[in-house]
């Protein structure tokens, strides 16, 4: 959301222009949080707007990232990226799905793809200052040939920025669609706008006393599409239509357990002191006790929580994730079980209770471990740990051919690739011919070295 460009970065992104290397890489320097609580939510709140864009809501992929700048963006493909600090920074769940319907406007309008559509001009206006100015140096006026790269350089930037902003503006426009079909109220957007304006006028990114600021901006000036936003949501049937209570309270224990996950435990405690008892802050409580290594307060917060919602499977996958993590697969058994039982073998919360499995060294759980792991690969094959796991049980059981299939499975995800081929080379090697898995082993070789060479040419 938030890319504003101060002036002081004018010449950097320059000389990035130039080189024709703005390319939108988004995930790659950013770590994925996975959570089957926080991607429930996240496919809950997105049904009703991605149905009114005409999309089946299971073809878009939200994905939360590691970042705490308030952030969000679509990439290649059909998924939209969601920064933690993004969570953090939201008062209510309908914030979230005014971000998520704007960057949908992106998808629809086809804007990742059309990047090189205002690319291109951007560039040639740089290549050709660039040759004028070799003429003029070239004539003995290296003065006249430093403004005449400048100044293409300058117009090669607002042409970029120019084409930036208008895509802004169409998503805005096609959030304001999105929302107003699925009977969602555009109070959220408009809300979260007015909280990145405060952050414009506090970092000095505002047209405020800086006449140049929207010439240097990604985006239109905040103010505008905050009036643009708010004159089209008002007339909304839906406007003073608050979320469904129960979705805001999932919006806030998600927020909570964000934070509890992610900040360091003593500011935890100093945001949801020990007097607040409601939900949310026994939720981040209980993470900043488990990575203080207070097991038992971790576990008291637990359990309040679980008596609050004996059926909640999320808190009861807490209990057993406390409890694993603490050396005690034995006990942490019986809640991951339930968990797992409890969301239909939800695959995030699966691998754990087969990592429990595991982590008890019975092998009399094993074929357990190796059937919840099947089950959850067969259902979500792009965690890495799962394959992991698999290869364990595979290992143990002396089927090497399969363990080496597993660990190539989770290397070439992990971009291992070296160690990728090596594996599915030898799992290949060892499987019998034609079989799935066998077939399976040289598809990783072949991409993984697809990948090196892709690597090595852009190198």
């Amino acid at each position: 959301m938030i890319r504003r460009l101060p002036a002081l970065l004018f010449a950097r992104l320059a000389a990035l222009i130039a080189a024709a290397s703005l390319c939108i890489q988004p995930a790659a320097a950013q770590s994925v949080l996975r959570d089957a609580e926080t991607e429930a939510l996240f496919r809950d709140a997105s049904a009703p707007i991605f149905a009114a864009a005409g999309f089946n809501p299971k073809a878009i992929d939200l994905v939360l990232l590691n970042d705490g700048s308030i952030n969000a963006f679509v990439a290649g493909g059909q998924a939209i990226y969601i920064h933690s600090g993004l969570i953090g920074a939201a008062d209510s769940v309908n914030e979230l799905q005014g971000v998520i319907a704007h960057e949908l406007g992106h998808i629809t309008g086809g804007h990742v793809v059309r990047f090189s559509e205002g690319m291109k001009p951007a560039t040639g206006i740089t290549v050709l200052s660039l040759l004028l100015g070799g003429l003029a140096a070239a004539a003995g006026s290296p003065d006249a040939a430093l403004g005449v790269f400048m100044a293409g350089q300058q117009a090669a930037l607002g042409k970029f920025l120019s084409f930036s902003r208008t895509q802004e503006s169409s998503a805005d426009a096609a959030s304001v669609q999105f929302l107003t079909k699925a009977g969602i109220s555009g109070r959220g957007s408009v809300e979260f706008f007015k909280k990145l304006q405060n952050l414009e006028f506090r970092y000095g990114y505002s047209s405020r006393g800086n006449p140049d600021a929207e010439f240097y901006s990604t985006h239109p000036m905040t103010a505008d599409r905050l009036t643009t936003l708010q004159d089209a949501f008002e007339k909304d049937p839906a406007w003073n239509t608050p979320p469904p209570a129960e979705l805001q309270a999932r919006f806030l224990r998600v927020k909570a357990k964000l934070y509890g996950y992610l900040a360091e435990p003593q500011d935890t405690l100093r945001a949801y002191p020990e007097y607040l008892t409601d939900v949310p802050a026994r939720y981040a409580r209980a993470y900043a006790f488990h990575k203080e290594a207070f097991v038992d307060k971790a576990l008291d917060e637990t359990k309040a929580l679980i008596a609050s919602d004996p059926k909640n499977p999320y808190f009861k996958e807490l209990e057993g994730q406390i409890l694993l993590e603490s050396g005690r697969p034995q006990e942490a058994l019986e809640p991951l079980r339930e968990a797992t039982a409890l969301t239909g073998n939800e695959p995030l919360i699966a691998t754990t209770f087969g990592h429990a499995l595991i982590a008890t060294e019975d092998k009399a759980n094993f074929a357990e471990a190796e059937k919840v792991l099947r089950t959850s690969v067969a259902r979500d094959k792009e965690n890495p740990f799962t394959w992991y796991q698999l290869g364990v049980i595979y290992e143990a059981k002396g089927d090497i051919p399969r363990a080496r299939l597993a660990s190539a499975e989770q290397q070439l995800m992990n971009m291992q690739l070296g160690e990728a081929v090596r594996s599915a080379e030898a799992a290949e090697a060892a499987l019998p011919k034609g079989t799935p898995d066998w077939l399976r082993a040289q598809d990783i070789a072949m991409s993984a070295r697809a990948t090196m060479e892709r690597q090595k040419k852009s190198r």
